[in-house]
């Protein structure tokens, strides 16, 4: 590690890893015992100046940038692959983005997350996490003391967060509804919403749009909620399975977060036809998933362009910069047929 940390001053790894100088000479030269979460954050801010370095030598003002995602790790992967796309970009603002990923963390451990940003010097914070109310009250306080926090995805809109970047998630229920309506028969059957987590709004609003447009436009699919997964495969796997079997008549899923493969291997396990499958994301699972044509369609949108919002919606708080205001991110429809590879 000490070889790798030669190429930056130990302000700057302890800056990006939130810690001490003195906790940063510690690890490089194994001085002293340091809690091994604190070792491995030191490892990661290593990785992010060394991606950081890749993206291109912008000068200028530098803001460190909290990303903290309540996520699987398939969707923090391609969010973090298309933040490090932008940093170039940002001329002549320096941008070090410090990750937060979790795919199991309580509300507590997140709301306190958020406020240790704040102590911690950060600038903004990009923040994906369920709508509750210590996240919210967490949100406000950060808020309140300079620190502008954008919502990813999911919005917590009875927060003081400056703006909401991505879709507009009822819209994509809406056409997740009126694609399986076209692709299945008018023969009175169960379709199954797969819902992560309930306490995330963006599911939530993703799940009342399909529902409500089935209701109005599509009466003979009746809806069955699968919930509880937390797109996680494990989770997933199991409800699905249980779900499938208590309803024969299931043949049609649009799973509104992750877990896809799980969805996938439920229904092949019990030798039961997935006749349409519709997702969101082009993430590296679900983008075989796709060439397989185990899903007939993903709604993604382009997370790249959210991540360049994101930051101009933190810089445009900060005075250095106006932006129009930013509309939802449009809604993409892919298929096996215009993958891009």
């Amino acid at each position: 590690m000490l070889d790798r940390a030669r190429r930056f001053s130990i302000k700057q790894i302890a800056a990006q890893a939130s810690v001490s100088k003195a906790t940063v000479d510690r690890v490089l030269h194994a001085r002293g015992s340091v809690h091994y979460q604190t070792h491995r954050r030191i490892q990661q801010a290593l990785e992010e100046l060394e991606a950081q370095e890749k993206s291109g030598p912008a000068m200028g003002r530098t803001f460190h940038i909290d990303i903290v995602l309540h996520t699987p790790k398939r969707f923090s992967d391609a969010v973090q692959e298309a933040i490090h796309a932008q940093l170039g970009s940002l001329a002549p603002f320096r941008i070090f983005p410090r990750f937060h990923l979790y795919q199991e963390i309580d509300t507590q451990q997140m709301s306190d997350l958020i406020l240790r940003c704040m102590d911690k010097g950060s600038q903004g914070l990009i923040l994906k996490a369920a709508d509750e109310p210590p996240i919210n009250e967490a949100v406000d306080q950060v808020t309140a003391s300079g620190v502008p926090v954008v919502t990813l995805v999911s919005d917590l809109p009875q927060s003081e967060r400056i703006g909401y970047i991505g879709m507009d998630n009822r819209t994509a229920g809406q056409t997740a509804a009126y694609l399986m309506s076209r692709w299945l028969d008018k023969d009175a059957q169960d379709v199954a919403v797969v819902i992560g987590s309930e306490l995330f709004r963006g599911e939530e609003e993703r799940e009342m749009g399909f529902r409500t447009w089935l209701r109005s436009r599509a009466p003979h699919l009746r809806v069955i909620d699968i919930s509880g997964g937390m797109g996680v495969y494990g989770p997933t796997l199991e409800r699905v399975s249980q779900a499938v079997q208590a309803y024969p008549s299931i043949k049609a899923i649009y799973s509104v977060g992750g877990g896809n493969r799980a969805i996938v291997d439920a229904f092949a396990a019990l030798n039961r036809p997935l006749a349409v499958f519709i997702g969101h994301d082009l993430d590296q699972e679900n983008r075989q998933l796709l060439a397989e044509e185990k899903i007939a369609a993903l709604i993604d949108h382009n997370l790249q362009v959210d991540a360049r919002h994101a930051f101009l919606h933190i810089l445009q708080f900060h005075r250095l910069c106006k932006v129009d205001p930013i509309p939802a991110s449009p809604v993409q429809i892919v298929t096996p047929f215009n993958l891009a590879h």
